[in-house]
């Protein structure tokens, strides 16, 4: 009877063994992965993607979001497409076709009336009694807001060029007067329209294609930006180090 009750207490001694082994090995492995729950989110804040320009937001939001930003990334194909054709055809007029704003303007004038005219005498002839023609009238609301909003514009990239040129950034300096460079020779090889309308295409091309490409793109551009830092900091250690800079602190009064 001894060996027995022996027997059933070593029984049920292995049975609370391995019972409290299964509750250790599930306490571990719930532990490993909250671990890894709490070690995840670090990491991949760590390895975060690199975007061109330091962007953290979608191309729709970085276009300034709203119907501008519909239009450039081709939300509404027709709008786009319309938009893009009407653009397309001011330039062929005006650069191909070498047609001149104020001929437009007095032949558009010449054939609205001309249209009005014999639409009015035809209703007259028909109905026998005079139309009301249609009253065309600008609106001061949008013309006030669209000038406020340039003077903002303006007046933004005034206080951007004033910090520009009191020499506290020199690499900021140097890229404008270089930007400022490469457009003044776009300028001599075309005029003022075409490069509106380059820029115009570019607006409708660039975005959409980024947007579609944007991991390949992202990679390529990461690749870019590092080299450009390689010969920028050569560019640096070799010449900007070794010019004088201005006294950039006023003497203290005595």
């Amino acid at each position: 009877m001894a060996e027995h009750h022996e027997h059933e207490e070593a029984k049920g001694e292995s049975l609370l063994d391995k019972i409290s082994g299964k509750i250790h090995d599930h306490d571990s492995s719930s532990s490993s992965d909250s671990d890894n729950e709490k070690t995840g989110p670090s990491d991949s804040l760590k390895s975060k993607v690199f975007r061109l320009f330091g962007r953290e937001k979608p191309i729709h939001h970085a276009l300034g979001g709203g119907k501008p930003a519909d239009v450039f990334l081709w939300r509404n194909k027709k709008v786009s497409a319309s938009t893009l054709g009407v653009a397309t055809a001011i330039w062929i007029l005006f650069e191909l076709l070498e047609y001149h704003l104020l001929t437009l303007v007095c032949h558009f004038v010449i054939l609205a009336l001309a249209g009005l005219f014999l639409w009015s005498n035809l209703f007259i002839f028909v109905n026998k009694r005079a139309p009301k023609l249609p009253q065309v009238h600008i609106p001061e609301e949008p013309i006030l807001q669209f000038a406020s909003a340039l003077r903002i514009e303006i007046n933004r990239a005034l206080s951007v060029l004033r910090d520009i040129a009191s020499g506290r950034d020199l690499k900021k300096f140097l890229s404008v007067i270089a930007g400022l460079w490469v457009f003044s020779i776009l300028g001599s090889w075309a005029n003022f329209l075409t490069l509106f309308y380059i820029a115009f295409v570019l607006l409708h091309t660039v975005p959409v294609l980024y947007e579609k490409y944007e991991n390949q793109v992202d990679s390529f551009g990461e690749k870019a930006f590092g080299e450009i830092k390689k010969q920028y900091a050569v560019f640096d250690a070799k010449v900007l180090s070794k010019i004088p800079k201005g006294p950039l602190k006023d003497k203290k009064k005595d």
